[in-house]
């Protein structure tokens, strides 16, 4: 029996085995998060998660899957990406962090 998809955690869509998909350190690698927990993700979450926070954020404020979703502009990207299908692909939406 094959087993069933695993649920990205962020926007709760199957992440099928050809879907571009990516481990996400909740506590970055460079703030102390090497060899700390990580979850899996597609890659477009991923990819919104890096658009719009910058390690020391993450490290603060966001290091567990529930404070990113609270957050306003990931919640929206949510409201967004979940009306589409798992291997959807497309530029990251949403503002971006200033540098």
């Amino acid at each position: 029996m094959q087993k069933p998809d695993p649920i990205c955690p962020l926007c709760d869509r199957p992440i099928p085995p050809d879907v571009r998909q990516s481990l996400h350190h909740l506590t970055p690698k460079l703030k102390g998060g090497k060899g700390g927990p990580t979850v899996l993700l597609h890659h477009i979450c991923h990819k919104e998660i890096h658009a719009r926070f910058s390690g020391a954020e993450l490290a603060r404020g966001y290091a567990t899957v529930e404070a990113l979703r609270a957050d306003p502009g990931i919640a929206k990207f949510l409201a967004w990406v979940q009306k589409r299908p798992p291997g959807f692909q497309s530029r990251t939406p949403g503002g971006r962090r200033k540098r």
